[in-house]
């Protein structure tokens, strides 16, 4: 059974989704309906800016959510899913993919997020550490020890000892020293410009969810399997409800991986800039075909 998996924040880069803009006359189309939507040419940035200007929060995800989508797109009848899913962001392109979401209303929903978040990171400078090298439990136990004092917590699930944690500069601090203490390989701040998935995002969970409630979202045409709790849903009402969740709870993707797999996935394909998520599906179990 074919999986396919769509990037979060993080993937971009300079140039993305210039070769599908300049070789399908059907990208274009989408490209310049994006535009439109919202009223600056983001393609520009895309395919021109600077590093810069693409880690900035509300050019970044609906940069990578586009190329993500408008790949997928591109494929036309060859787009086939049994199953699909995104890290984090990813989840909205996967949610497009699979026919649960437009195209507009994913583009909308992907900047009012961005635009919440921006707002989030302002209010209260936080960020976020890629730790190597320990299980899962000893960082939730960490977190919970430096979480009595300041704002940590376990946010991104990614590959098999490889956790990335969330919150105040402060408690981050503090947590990836303990964490090298404990044995950690590397406990490393992200260049991000936030706590994503903590409670820091509460206010941009808060805006994003008036705007979530209001979408039109429709039966997809296969399983999503979704950030919140790695399990696949097909029911509107459930797909809402986790969306909304998914800015404040923990992205779990090890889990995720590991479902579709037992659920029968046997290749993973991955559309949207870099190919990350390949290679966590890889150390979650390395058989797996991934294209």
């Amino acid at each position: 059974m074919r999986a396919y998996i769509f990037p979060g924040q993080g993937a971009q880069f300079t140039g993305m989704g210039k070769d599908l803009y300049e070789n399908s006359p059907l990208a274009r189309e989408y490209f310049e309906k994006a535009n439109e939507i919202l009223g600056y040419r983001i393609t520009d940035l895309m395919f021109e800016g600077t590093s810069e200007d693409l880690r900035q929060t509300k050019v970044t995800q609906p940069a990578v959510f586009l190329h993500s989508v408008i790949s997928a797109i591109a494929l036309g009848d060859k787009f086939k899913p049994d199953m699909v899913a995104g890290h984090s962001l990813g989840e909205f392109s996967a949610l497009v993919a699979a026919g649960a979401l437009t195209f507009e209303e994913g583009l909308r929903l992907v900047y009012a997020r961005a635009m919440a978040m921006q707002k989030a990171c302002e209010k209260e400078p936080s960020t976020m550490a890629a730790v190597l090298g320990l299980d899962d439990e000893t960082v939730e136990e960490v977190c919970d020890e430096v979480n009595k004092e300041h704002i940590v917590v376990a946010a991104n699930y990614n590959s098999p000892g490889q956790l990335v944690i969330s919150g105040s500069i402060e408690g981050i601090d503090k947590a990836c020293e303990l964490l090298k203490q404990r044995g950690a390989k590397r406990a490393l701040k992200l260049p991000v410009g936030g706590a994503f998935h903590s409670p820091l995002m509460e206010p941009a969970r808060q805006e994003l969810q008036a705007a979530i409630e209001k979408a039109v979202v429709s039966t997809p045409v296969c399983p999503v399997y979704q950030n919140v709790n790695a399990n696949p849903q097909t029911d509107p009402e459930s797909i809402k409800k986790n969306l909304i969740a998914q800015l404040t709870a923990p992205v779990r993707w090890t889990q995720t991986v590991k479902n579709m797999i037992n659920d029968g996935a046997d290749e993973f394909i991955e559309l949207g800039p870099g190919d990350v998520l390949k290679g966590l599906v890889k150390k979650v179990n390395p058989d797996i075909i991934t294209g």
